[in-house]
């Protein structure tokens, strides 16, 4: 509060109440404290600033003439806070989500969600309540609530939504094994909850730990090995993959796959006997050696 030579009495007061009259205290609260009671300056500060302290503040001079009054108004900011949030929230595909985001602050805060996902563009709700209707499974994910007032930097919060759907099989392939061989059918399966898988050929249950098999189940595959492939491995397979909300299936068969020798280079002249492995000289070069019945299948 500016003063001059003219001013014999002066006073701060808030609303109705005396806080200092010239160096005299009246108020009782510790934050506020006389800075400069001068020729030019009366002033005064309040430390600590609290938003009971909003409102305004007069002045009062007194001169030889008249009394005289200068008034102030004093806004007090305050910082965005989200105070209530909704919890981690787990709802079958096709259900309806509810979401709440309440935040303080002065001035009144911005509320905004925007889904956390790579195909997300940009926010998905300006308000305190986010509504999805019929939400699928590309829609779960984390929602990320923002609460701003410019007074300082967003405070953010964030809500993990898990859809639940059944089992899709996304993968599962025959596979072709020679006899003797190691061999592997995998079937891939999404779902959540995450899929039990069960392995049949034909109708028979493929029990886990049957001599010569391994079953491997993870969250989102299993994988069927055969170490060593025999004649009666060969077959029709089918993976069941199933969660609490449904159960879906795939098959595939194990086959023999024959394997064509290839013809090794041995030089000018030289070809592989595919029936026994040897390798003959006829005439200046060398000659291929064909079995009677491999002959008199090519004519």
């Amino acid at each position: 509060c500016s003063v001059d030579n003219r001013v014999t009495r002066v006073a701060w007061l808030n609303r109705s109440s005396i806080l200092y009259a010239g160096n005299d205290k009246w108020c009782l609260d510790p934050r506020v404290v006389l800075l400069a009671n001068t020729k030019t300056q009366y002033s005064i500060q309040i430390q600590d600033v609290d938003v009971y302290d909003e409102g305004p503040y007069t002045c009062s001079v007194q001169t030889d003439n008249h009394p005289k009054t200068s008034r102030v108004h004093l806004i007090v900011q305050v910082s965005p806070k989200i105070t209530e949030i909704s919890s981690d929230i787990s709802i079958n595909e096709g259900g309806n989500v509810s979401l709440t985001c309440i935040a303080t602050g002065r001035p009144d805060p911005t509320i905004t969600w925007r889904h956390i996902s790579p195909k997300a563009m940009g926010f998905i709700s300006e308000d305190e309540y986010l509504e999805i209707t019929g939400i699928t499974r590309e829609q779960s994910g984390e929602y990320e609530c923002s609460a701003s007032n410019d007074v300082s930097a967003p405070v953010v919060q964030r809500v993990k939504v898990t859809v639940n759907y059944p089992p899709y099989i996304s993968d599962a392939k025959s596979s072709g094994v020679p006899v003797g061989q190691k061999g592997i059918l995998l079937c891939e399966a999404s779902a959540v909850p995450s899929a039990d898988f069960q392995w049949y050929k034909d109708d028979k249950r493929l029990a886990e730990g049957q001599k010569g098999l391994k079953v491997e189940n993870k969250a989102f595959f299993s994988r069927l090995t055969f170490f060593n492939v025999s004649e009666q491995d060969y077959g029709n397979y089918t993976c069941v993959a199933s969660n609490q909300l449904g159960n879906t299936n795939a098959s595939m068969i194990l086959y023999e796959e024959t394997t064509t020798a290839l013809t090794p280079w041995k030089g000018p002249g030289a070809v592989h006997d595919g029936n026994n492995g040897a390798w003959r000289r006829g005439g200046c070069g060398w000659l291929l050696v064909l079995p009677l019945a491999q002959l008199a299948r090519q004519f």
